[in-house]
This record gives C-alpha cells, structure tokens and sequence, in this order.
C-alpha cells in the first residue's frame, strides 16, 4: 500500500492519509470544503462547499496521475438533501460524460461543521 499526498489539498485532520493505493486502484479518504491554505471551511454555502470538495478532489486524484475520468465510485455525504439538485449539477459539471457508480447519503453532520463530504474510488492509468 502507497500513501498520496498533496499540499494542493487540505491536510488529513486525523490519522489517515489523503489516499492510499492498491496496486491499480486509489482510494481517497473523506474532502469537506476545507481551503488548503487557511484549514478553514470556506465560506458561501452549500455551492461553494461543493466546489471547494470537487476541487480537494481533483488535487488528490492528480498525486496518483487520477483525473474524474478514473473515477469507478463516488460516496457522497450530504447534510440537506435539499442541496442534492445543486449537488448533481456541479458534480455533473466536474465528471463531463463520465458516470462512474455513486451513493448519496444524508447525514445528521459532517466534520467541521461542512455541508458535504466525498470519496472516491478510482482506477490509476497504466
């Protein structure tokens, strides 16, 4: 097992790692909408923690040579299923054509106060 790091992306707020590898396959740990520079929720709601998770995401996926188009699994952690419309739209937005396999779970909280929360499953190139 390999651990992936990336200063692009928020440090683990626990003992864990960003994510690990497996041979072919990287799993990422949890991104909520913490700014890598401040370690602070970003401000603007659901939308901009959205974006901030997408963009977490995408640092980390890059540390194993991993864009969205890798991704086979997505766990999506929500407070408000009210924000599920908005939720579709920007993931939508960041995966293009790719529909990789994905569950959406409302949650009582999430760490820090976030409004969302993602892992993924993705597949490194060879």
């Amino acid at each position: 097992m390999q651990t992936h790091h990336t200063d692009h992306a928020p440090a683990a707020i626990g003992p864990y790692a960003q994510a690990v590898s497996q041979g072919d396959w990287l799993f990422t740990s949890g991104q909520i909408a913490l700014d890598p520079e401040s370690g602070k929720i970003v401000d603007g709601g659901f939308e901009a923690q959205a974006k901030q998770v997408l963009k977490n995401l995408t640092q980390v996926l890059a540390t194993a040579g991993c864009g969205f188009s890798d991704v086979v699994k997505a766990t999506i952690y929500i407070v408000d299923m009210a924000d599920f419309p908005t939720l579709n739209e920007l993931y939508g937005e960041a995966l293009g054509g790719h529909r990789p396999a994905r569950s959406t779970v409302q949650v009582a909280a999430l760490p820090m106060g976030g409004l969302v929360e993602i892992d993924l499953v993705a597949r490194i190139p060879s």
